[in-house]
């Protein structure tokens, strides 16, 4: 599943997103989906839908719970219309915001999702995946970049909500949680796990490595390789990890 958030599909551009992974799809004849992340207005999510997006998460998780399940309901109802076999996420809870390093952790214990709420969102909007607030949160601590600290999931609420919402489950805000919980999280019922901020601080650790190497460089194919390769590496750990090797 290829990624992409609001201001990526901005940067890179929607409709050359769509193109670029149906190539890969024709190149490599592998399975590829590609998927509007943390989308947050029904403008967006219809601008994916007609580029030929697989999914949209439609993330209104700021909102009140009653005005988060009227619009997500609506966004389902308007993305089926313009194909009926996309797949649409709602979120509920609260795992803060922003893919990034942290100094210190939010306080995110208030709002995480109810398995009665979960069931309710899912039974009202339609919805055809849930990422509930389980312990996850968005971006990663300094600390948990050192190694010194990781994430804890609510594995018994993960069972739970899986239970009474009965939907494919998506853990957001995975990067740098620790690897059982991840096990026991899977075991309980999630699908899915986004591991964003890992991807991109291998990214830039690996351009850094790039640029140290090759200070007078300017060319970016040149540069780039070792990020590329850092990226690929996380991938492949967490593949192996989440498929229980």
């Amino acid at each position: 599943m290829v990624g992409a958030s609001e201001g990526e599909r901005e940067f890179v551009g929607i409709d050359q997103l769509a193109a670029l992974v149906r190539s890969l799809r024709e190149e490599f004849d592998l399975p590829i989906f590609l998927n509007a992340d943390h989308t947050h207005s029904l403008s967006k999510a219809v601008e994916a839908a007609r580029a030929s997006f697989d999914s949209v998460v439609f993330d209104l998780s700021s909102l009140p719970f009653d005005q988060n399940a009227r619009q997500t309901k609506e966004a389902v109802d308007v993305l089926k219309g313009i194909n009926p076999s996309i797949v649409v996420e709602g979120e509920i809870g609260d795992i803060g915001s922003g893919s990034e390093v942290h100094e210190k952790s939010p306080e995110l214990s208030a709002r995480l999702t109810s398995p009665d709420e979960a069931r309710q969102f899912v039974e009202f909007t339609g919805v055809d995946v849930l990422a509930p607030a389980v312990g996850n949160m968005y971006g990663m601590l300094k600390s948990m970049v050192r190694g010194e600290a990781r994430k804890r999931l609510d594995i018994e609420r993960i069972g739970r909500i899986k239970a009474a919402s009965r939907v494919f489950l998506t853990l957001h805000g995975g990067s740098g949680t620790a690897e059982e919980d991840f096990r026991q999280a899977i075991t309980a019922g999630i699908n899915i796990v986004h591991i964003n901020t890992e991807l991109r601080l291998a990214w830039r650790q690996g351009l850094e490595r790039g640029l140290s190497r090759q200070p007078g460089e300017v060319a970016p194919y040149k540069i780039l390789p070792p990020a590329v390769e850092s990226v690929k590496q996380v991938v492949i750990l967490r593949l192996k990890l989440f498929n229980g090797n």
